[in-house]
């Protein structure tokens, strides 16, 4: 059910398993990535990272059709990042994110495991604007920042 955000258990791990090998492809591609992200339009991106130029990088992660299929709100991440990638476990059809509605001109593809991940097709660049890059670039830094101080206070958890 990918239109309510709602995944079982196994689907939930299996994200998380290709959210780590995305993290660890971009660590060494020195772009920084945080998990669950909302933006600036309440929407909540899965991946977001940035790189040392500022550059911004979103990425849906999507394990099977019906989930792939089902997101009707990617387009809204577009205005909200330079490059935006689809990611998708290994083994997946990559046939499917190549088909017309998934903007496979603009959109990216990375397939991933819990190790690691390799970028099968390069996302195009399209610039974001000074503004907008200024407020995400802080609502990242502020998310990070509270995400370290609620792991090591717990009871400062709650802001996100």
């Amino acid at each position: 059910m990918a239109d309510s955000g709602i995944i079982g258990g196994d689907e939930r791990l299996q994200a998380a398993q290709v959210a780590r090998g995305v993290a660890r492809l971009f660590f060494r591609q020195e772009l920084i990535a945080l998990s669950e992200v909302t933006l600036g339009n309440g929407r909540r991106a899965d991946i977001m990272a940035i790189d040392a130029k500022g550059h911004v990088v979103i990425v849906e992660i999507k394990i099977s059709r019906a989930d792939l299929f089902g997101d009707r709100k990617w387009p809204d991440y577009l205005d909200y990042c330079d490059r935006f990638f689809w990611a998708v476990p290994a083994g997946f059809d990559l046939d499917l994110c190549a088909r017309a509605e998934l903007r496979p001109d603009v959109s990216g593809l990375i397939v991933a495991d819990p190790y690691d991940a390799a970028v099968v097709r390069e996302a195009a660049e399209q610039p974001l604007a000074a503004s907008r890059r200024r407020a995400e670039t802080l609502r990242f830094a502020r998310r990070a920042a509270a995400r370290l101080l609620a792991a090591e206070d717990p009871h400062l958890a709650g802001f996100d």
